[in-house]
């Protein structure tokens, strides 16, 4: 079961290095039997401009989403899609995405909650496979279906719920991974009715991880960015739709190796229209707009 690990020196220094590859890495055993590729975008139609030769595409609000319950997809669902996919229970999963792999890392972490043996992030993503300019294809492989059995969801310890934080976060270490705009509450979101951060959050953006080309920093760069907080604690992560906290997640578990670090994925979309929930702003965010009368065009 599985394929050999990328030995690549910076995936060494990495608390789990075996949930990493890299571009050149994965290029050379593309077509490997027991390898799939996944792709998980945020921008969907990507896939359809050039993937990397024999990844299938998963997508993450029709594929890994309930059509009926706000939740994700229950082990039935999950096995179909698996079995669709051609993806069978010991193949080596690896996946990649655009954004620097916001959504890839929140598949990878759906995988993780269905207890998939294998599976791993491409480093760097989608923006780095292209701007190394390795191959890409715009068939869309249809394989075999697989016998993928129906494993039901494990979401404790990865996955934390309203109603957890609502009582208030004293025990936890809360990480907020969105923008400096989103946590104070200064940009609003339209998708919300209130904007700001979950009391008693912290803000580590998520892009503080990864250099503007999308791959990884180095462990020490890493690791100085979350030297605040205590691995052996409960952590929670959430950000606007669990995307981003997605990678966030990735990277305190797999990177850094937080012994207890779960995923909010309900996030500040659903933190952010519950009635009678506390929210903390930024007091900017809250001063009322000055109007300057001398533009006023008024009849």
């Amino acid at each position: 079961m599985g394929i050999e690990f990328d030995s690549s020196p910076q995936f060494q220094s990495f608390t789990h290095p075996e949930k990493f590859v890299s571009a050149a890495w994965l290029s050379a055993r593309l077509g490997t039997p027991g390898l799939k590729v996944v792709e998980s975008d945020e921008d969907a139609y990507l896939y359809d401009i050039g993937h990397i030769p024999g990844a299938v595409r998963i997508d993450w609000t029709r594929d890994l989403n309930d059509p009926v319950m706000r939740d994700l997809v229950d082990a039935e669902a999950f096995a179909a899609l698996m079995r669709d996919r051609g993806i069978s229970r010991d193949d080596t999963v690896v996946v990649y995405g655009d954004r620097a792999n916001w959504w890839a890392a929140y598949t990878a972490w759906v995988f993780e909650l269905f207890g998939h043996p294998d599976v791993r992030l491409l480093d760097g993503g989608r923006d780095a496979w292209m701007g190394e300019e390795r191959d890409t294809s715009y068939v869309v492989p249809d394989y075999p279906a697989t016998d993928y059995p129906a494993v039901d969801r494990a979401d404790s310890p990865m996955r934390t719920f309203a109603a957890e934080l609502v009582g208030g976060v004293e025990d936890i270490q809360l990480i907020d991974a969105r923008t400096p705009d989103l946590y104070a509450g200064t940009t609003p979101q339209p998708q919300t009715l209130r904007h700001g951060h979950i009391p008693g959050a912290v803000n580590v953006p998520w892009g503080r991880s990864v250099f503007p080309n999308s791959l990884f920093r180095s462990i020490d760069d890493i690791a100085a960015i979350y030297d605040d907080f205590d691995p052996k604690a409960p952590t929670v992560v959430y950000c606007q739709r669990g995307e981003s906290s997605a990678h966030t997640w990735f990277v305190l578990k797999h990177i850094l190796g937080f012994e207890s670090v779960s995923l909010y994925d309900g996030s500040w979309i659903e933190w952010g229209n519950m009635v009678r929930v506390p929210i903390e702003v930024d007091p900017a965010a809250l001063a009322p707009a000055v109007i300057d009368d001398a533009d006023d065009d008024i009849d």
